[in-house]
């Protein structure tokens, strides 16, 4: 499933599809993913009790968001980003900068739920590759 929602999440980064569409599929995903599993419950006819998708693994939560910018005039941009401080800041940094006038209008259309989604699906590798004539841009998670 983590490959699925990848590919959804690689087309809404090209402009194939908006992120409301993105969020669509992503719980479609989720939803076949739960019919399969119930279906497999019944078929074994135990009790059994599918894995909570939204939680995420510790070992996940120790990776790290890594944003690269590589430009030929040397203006070089490094992030790092522990996977659980974006966790843990994403939905209340949201809020707090939707509040504010100034900061409002580039939060507006960000899809919070989408990332949290990503994380919690624990999306993983390079996410984003961008290169121009001049710069490179590259966001992975390792």
């Amino acid at each position: 499933m983590k490959e699925e929602i990848s590919k959804v999440l690689s087309m809404m980064q090209e402009g194939k599809i908006d992120s409301d569409k993105a969020s669509e599929l992503i719980d479609a995903l989720k939803e076949k993913q739960t019919v399969h599993s119930t279906q497999a419950v019944q078929v074994l006819g135990k009790p059994h009790y599918p894995k909570k998708l939204s939680s995420t693994s510790s070992s996940y939560l120790d990776k790290t968001l890594k944003i690269r910018v590589t430009s030929l005039k040397n203006d070089n941009v490094n992030i790092n980003l522990p996977i659980k401080l974006i966790k843990a800041v994403l939905s209340v940094g949201h809020n707090i900068a939707s509040n504010i006038p100034q900061a409002a209008q580039y939060v507006k259309d960000i899809d919070i739920d989408l990332l949290i989604d990503a994380i919690e699906n624990e999306l993983d590798g390079q996410i984003i590759d961008v290169r121009s004539a001049e710069e490179t841009v590259s966001v992975v998670i390792e």
